[in-house]
């Protein structure tokens, strides 16, 4: 089978000579470093070049992102606007009228595409993050009692961007799947009540995932944290997965499996404990294995790989990671 076959069987519950082996996230910046300095080539900048040699199966990934590049950024976490005024200010450098995207390159993803080589995978920002990238994080939670028609604006110019990125990139190519960067879950759950969901967000995703769906792309949510409250807002409004499952948040995908299943998943392994030896990894391992048998599920590091993780130590993930997904199929 090639990359795109088994992505597709393990996706709708069917039958894989292996399962699919991604890297969902890029490496550290730190990571990358400490590799160098011990073998990696420094000249491979390319995170899919760096896959290709580590053994991992092909994807193209492209982060449709709202921001013009001469977007003022402020500190991680501050605030760029604070009401209408900063907005309609700051409007001619947010949601481009050309989505940002390289139409040749997406081209040239749809040759890789068609022929099993690559999965393609697209990224379009959410109705939680958009609006707290633009009024800081704080300023954003208190807005849903005191900003709502300021958010809800946001939120219906990201909306119609969003379904044109769409239209456009899926005239050059149409993805395997896309996922939603929200990032509305913590280690104790959502940070929004299911009335703020209803409110705020779902008349948004009941309007973009139909279109998504159209095209048969699988749809999930990017939100670290723990989602397991999350999970069936998102299920009501026609969504079919999640990443990236972070077990320090104590995201349990044995019982979303038992809860959900058919939910699709993707991550869940252990990133803090990649540098502790085969013994570690293997009851890793094997606490994932009853998913990764049941199909729906693709196995992934949680989040980036830190820096405590040696190249030798990922090279050993690696071969485990080889030898669990063809015994997670039945070979």
């Amino acid at each position: 089978m090639n990359n795109r076959e088994r992505f597709k069987n393990v996706m709708d519950f069917k039958p894989v000579d292996r399962l699919p082996m991604m890297e969902w996230a890029g490496w550290w910046n730190q990571t990358l470093e400490r590799w160098n300095k011990e073998g990696l080539d420094p000249l491979l900048k390319d995170s899919w070049e760096i896959r290709k040699l580590l053994g991992l199966d092909s994807f193209r990934q492209k982060w449709i992102r709202y921001k013009a590049d001469e977007f003022p950024e402020p500190e991680h976490g501050q605030p760029s606007i604070y009401n209408f005024e900063d907005y309609n200010r700051l409007l001619p450098l947010l949601f481009p009228k050309v989505p940002k995207f390289d139409p040749k390159e997406a081209a040239a993803w749809d040759k890789e595409q068609r022929s099993g080589e690559s999965v393609v995978w697209i990224t379009l920002e959410g109705f939680f993050w958009s609006p707290r990238t633009l009024l800081g994080i704080e300023n954003h939670l208190c807005a849903f009692y005191d900003n709502a028609e300021l958010m809800k604006r946001i939120n219906e110019d990201l909306l119609d961007y969003n379904l044109r990125s769409l239209d456009a990139f899926c005239k050059y190519c149409t993805p395997d799947f896309m996922s939603f960067a929200e990032d509305l879950s913590y280690n104790h759950g959502p940070m929004l009540s299911k009335g703020l969901f209803d409110e705020f967000l779902a008349p948004y995703y009941k309007r973009i995932v139909p279109e998504l769906k159209k095209r048969g792309i699988k749809v999930f949510v990017d939100t670290d944290g723990l989602i397991h409250d999350l999970v069936p807002w998102f299920l009501e409004n026609g969504f079919d997965g999640f990443l990236p499952l972070e077990r320090m948040a104590k995201v349990d995908v044995n019982f979303l499996r038992e809860k959900y299943p058919k939910l699709l998943m993707i991550g869940a392994f252990d990133k803090t404990i990649m540098h502790l030896g085969e013994t570690a990894l293997r009851k890793e391992f094997e606490r994932i294995l009853p998913v990764m048998r049941s199909g729906g599920y693709i196995p992934s590091v949680d989040h980036q790989t830190p820096p405590g993780v040696s190249l030798q130590d990922y090279k050993l993930y690696m071969k485990l990671l080889v030898e669990y997904c063809t015994k997670a199929a039945g070979k």
